[in-house]
């Protein structure tokens, strides 16, 4: 089973739904997710907001975060999947951001990368160091964002009753 198998398959199970507010993925979460059979029970939708000033007027990413340290920070990913949860209306919500290459972008190198997944008012961050291609950073960090939701729901799944 692929990595979005699963956590479709977990979404499914639980009844939950999802969203994504991607940036360096540029919709790869998503359409990961679609691909899997059964998926439209799950998957509420996604926003690809590439722009800084999308990420703050449509997903609610801080301005001021965004003026400050860009869009390449923990918090910007934090905020970006819970903002895709709260504007489509999911149970849970994964936000990516990043350098993809080839150059460096914001003083960071290709492939320092935050991914973040949200389940509730629960949310899990990660920072990336990627080496690769442009394909290969976003391929990777698809793979990291899925993972990050599917720990989530792993433990919902061991403690129903912990997680708002």
């Amino acid at each position: 089973m692929t990595p979005a198998g699963g956590v479709v398959g977990r979404l499914r199970a639980a009844g939950l739904t999802v969203a994504t507010g991607e940036s360096l993925t540029g919709g790869l979460v998503c359409a990961a997710l679609v691909d899997v059979p059964g998926s439209s029970r799950v998957v509420r939708g996604g926003v690809v907001a590439y722009a800084s000033d999308l990420k703050a007027g449509v997903l609610g990413v801080d301005a001021e975060l965004l003026a400050r340290g860009g869009a390449v920070q923990a918090e910007v990913a934090r905020q970006l999947a819970l903002g895709a949860a709260r504007l489509l209306g999911a149970d849970g919500g994964i936000g990516t951001t990043g350098v993809a290459g080839p150059g460096p972008d914001e003083g960071l190198p290709p492939g320092t990368v935050y991914v973040a997944a949200s389940l509730g008012s629960t949310v899990r961050v990660r920072r990336l160091d990627l080496a690769g291609t442009r394909g290969l950073v976003r391929r990777a960090t698809t793979a990291a964002a899925l993972a990050l939701l599917a720990g989530l729901l792993a433990d919902r799944e061991q403690n129903p009753g912990g997680h708002s």
